[in-house]
């Protein structure tokens, strides 16, 4: 007799703190539609070595993520920040932060996917 593994669960949608207010919904909708392209530009930077591009997009993510109520996400984006920040040698510091650019990349596709 086998036994399969069940799949892993499927993460849980991370959504805003106003997701409940519907002056927020346009404005979280904008910004949850354009996760996808920043992921795919963090992950660009990160496999490209671009440590300055990566800080400026992390720094960024963290400065947005709050103010459409996804503080979580704004924390990922600033250790990712600060893990670059830490270390002045470019592999190194990519390195350093691989864990944290994971759990970025995670948490961003979850807001994408609760969508409000």
């Amino acid at each position: 007799m086998t036994h399969s593994t069940p799949p892993p669960p499927t993460p849980s949608p991370l959504l805003s703190e106003f997701s409940n207010d519907p002056e927020m919904a346009e404005l979280i909708e904008s910004f949850t539609s354009e996760l996808p392209e920043r992921v795919q530009a963090i992950l660009a930077a990160v496999g490209e070595g671009r440590v300055s591009d990566l800080k400026r997009l992390s720094h960024q993510l963290k400065g947005a993520a709050g103010g459409y109520g996804f503080p979580t996400l704004g924390e990922a984006a600033g250790r990712v920040e600060d893990g670059l920040r830490a270390t002045a040698d470019p592999t190194t510091a990519l390195k350093a932060i691989a864990e944290d650019v994971r759990a970025l990349v995670d948490l961003c596709t979850r807001a994408s996917a609760g969508k409000s």
